[in-house]
């Protein structure tokens, strides 16, 4: 579990496409008290360390994780928020995040707002619904919350600091991310699709 607050932003320095995909991710961390096996959030996807060097760790993700993630047009060089995972007794400083990605969302509108910026993600038919006013989303992993929601579309404000310590500072319209929707909207969709 996650709670969606970045703590590094990373470098994807190396990809190898057999089999599973395996990854491997530079990093500002002191990754010396990483374990193997361990669950990294990078960008949003829980991915399991296999490797772990001075400055870098690998993972590993399997073919179903990148046919439903952003991951399947990640390129050497691409930035990918981190997070580790929550301990007990950690400060839960944003929600409860598991790091699993429910689908991708593409950018349509970024508009500055004072020291902000306000960013209109497109949202696929299978999403809508499932998205709040005021409620939480995780957009490659950050922890946000949801301004307004059409049924095409939904926007978030992006405060500074989250622009300048995430990925969310290189965005560009067109691009993609991976969206986890609010676990709890997650089951109540659930429990109504059973009851249906």
């Amino acid at each position: 579990m996650f709670t969606g607050i970045i703590t590094d932003i990373g470098e994807l320095t190396a990809l190898e496409k057999r089999g599973d995909w395996q990854l491997r991710i530079k990093t500002n961390w002191n990754t010396r008290d990483i374990k193997i096996g361990a669950s990294i959030a990078c960008s949003g996807i829980c991915l399991t360390v296999i490797n772990v060097k001075k400055d870098h760790f690998d993972v590993a993700a399997s073919m179903e994780t990148v046919n439903v993630t952003t991951l399947q047009d990640w390129q050497v060089g691409k930035k990918i928020n981190l997070e580790r995972a929550l301990k007990v007794g950690d400060e839960l400083g944003g929600h409860i995040v598991s790091g699993h990605v429910d689908g991708i969302v593409e950018i349509c509108e970024i508009k500055p707002e004072k020291d902000s910026y306000r960013i209109k993600f497109r949202i696929e038919d299978s999403m809508r619904g499932l998205i709040a006013s005021k409620g939480s989303v995780a957009i490659d992993g950050i922890s946000l919350t949801v301004n307004s929601v059409t049924d095409r579309s939904f926007d978030v404000n992006i405060i500074s600091h989250t622009w300048k310590e995430t990925t969310l500072g290189f965005s560009m319209i067109g691009d993609t991310a991976n969206l986890e929707i609010d676990m709890l909207a997650r089951y109540v969709a659930s429990l109504l699709k059973t009851k249906s």
